[in-house]
């Protein structure tokens, strides 16, 4: 089998990684603080041994020890990152939806742990517990976040402080991580620690918005082009897959009628 034949094998598969990601970064155009995946590929050269072997002799007279370096290329996924890029503010007046302006997280506790989210669209419980669409608590510096029944006007400010008609009853937690690659998503809009990675928490910089949501970092057009490029490189590559097998097929018939 041609070596080509696994180029081409490799480079599809890749595609297709590619084109799956892409496809998940329109399926949430319209989900509240969603940021989109990215996905960079790069040529892996397999080298000979004669590629790192240098002439032993430099004499103009002497013929070459080795062939010349030949280097075959076989693409693969170099890596997958997620675009922490700032979304757009969306105005809902809502006073329990919060947008983060800037780099910062809401702590949110689920049943296996605590994770970050930027998606700041909560509501009450009948107990008065802030939760999140899930169900899932809010935490704030002392816990889980509860408003007291009875409250008319709910005001929240840029570092989390909430205030029930003019006294402050809580603060919402606001944080951020030192290194924001070291974090990778869980689902559910939900952000935890790298497998092995220890990650810290840092006073988030951006601020909170009351009345506002954040909108996802995808653009729909730009999302569009990629997957019609990855499709004609995917189709590029099937291209080759069926060349190289074609070529092997006359190659084995050739051989087997000349004996």
């Amino acid at each position: 089998m041609q070596n080509s034949m696994f180029s081409g094998l490799f480079g599809a598969l890749s595609n297709e990684h590619r084109m799956n990601s892409i496809a998940n970064n329109l399926a949430n155009v319209n989900t509240t603080g969603y940021k989109r995946d990215t996905l960079a590929f790069r040529d892996t050269f397999i080298m000979f041994a004669h590629d790192q072997i240098m002439e032993p002799v430099a004499n103009v007279r002497s013929k070459k020890l080795f062939p010349d370096p030949q280097h075959r290329a076989r693409p693969r996924l170099a890596v997958s990152l997620t675009d922490f890029e700032q979304g757009g503010l969306k105005a809902t007046s809502a006073p329990l939806d919060l947008a983060i302006s800037g780099e910062g997280f809401f702590t949110i506790r689920t049943p296996t742990g605590d994770y970050y989210s930027r998606n700041g669209h909560f509501r009450l419980t009948a107990e008065g517990t802030l939760v999140t669409e899930q169900g899932f608590p809010v935490l704030g510096d002392g816990g889980e976040i509860t408003i007291p029944p009875g409250i008319k006007n709910i005001v929240i400010a840029g570092d989390g402080r909430i205030f029930g008609d003019g006294a402050e009853i809580g603060q919402i937690g606001f944080v951020s991580v030192d290194n924001l690659r070291n974090l990778e998503k869980m689902g559910g809009n939900l952000f935890r620690a790298r497998n092995g990675v220890q990650i810290e928490e840092i006073d988030a910089p951006g601020e909170m918005i009351q009345g506002f949501l954040e909108t996802p970092n995808v653009d729909v057009v730009y999302e569009m082009v990629n997957l019609i490029e990855a499709n004609r490189q995917f189709e590029a590559y099937q291209k080759i897959m069926q060349t190289s097998d074609a070529v092997d097929r006359e190659a084995i018939t050739r051989v087997g009628r000349n004996r």
